[in-house]
């Protein structure tokens, strides 16, 4: 997926089962979020930073989602622990993360593996895909300020 390009209408499923659709966030800017694995340092950081600028991301027009190859039981532990107030898709069968290319090879410590890149959609009202925050780019810590900065 690159700027300029149609989100897909189904998104997947959301850590209560509960189907996410683009249509569901019409008239609103969705942020699509795609992070390796639940309760890790980095994706704990970048999901409470999201949460702890909830209100003003909300206020600026964006709704949150965000979307890891964990399943629903794992996601649902990770948003309890961490009081996250948006929904977490649960995309087991990898197929979000191939259609919007965040899924390959990765390289930590010197072994390979598979996982998913961290990578931030921001897609329009009109469900056109505008902005992407790419793996380097992204600063855990510092992710809504990201969003809600006009892009470059």
């Amino acid at each position: 997926m690159n700027v300029g390009d149609k989100a897909p209408e189904i998104l997947g499923t959301d850590q209560d089962g509960k189907e996410i659709k683009l249509s569901d966030y019409k008239g609103q800017k969705l942020v699509l979020y795609f992070y390796p694995k639940d309760s890790t340092l980095g994706c704990t950081a970048e999901a409470c930073n999201l949460r702890d600028n909830y209100t003003e991301l909300k206020a600026q027009g964006y709704a949150i989602v965000g979307a890891s190859i964990q399943d629903e039981k794992s996601h649902k532990k990770f948003i309890e622990k961490n009081e996250l107030p948006f929904p977490l898709i649960a995309d087991t069968d990898l197929k979000l993360v191939e259609t919007f290319g965040v899924y390959g090879e990765k390289k930590m410590y010197g072994r390979t593996y598979m996982g998913t890149f961290r990578t931030t959609f921001i897609i329009n009202e009109e469900g056109i895909i505008e902005r992407i925050i790419g793996p380097k780019e992204i600063k855990t810590k510092d992710h809504a300020a990201q969003i809600l900065a006009p892009s470059k």
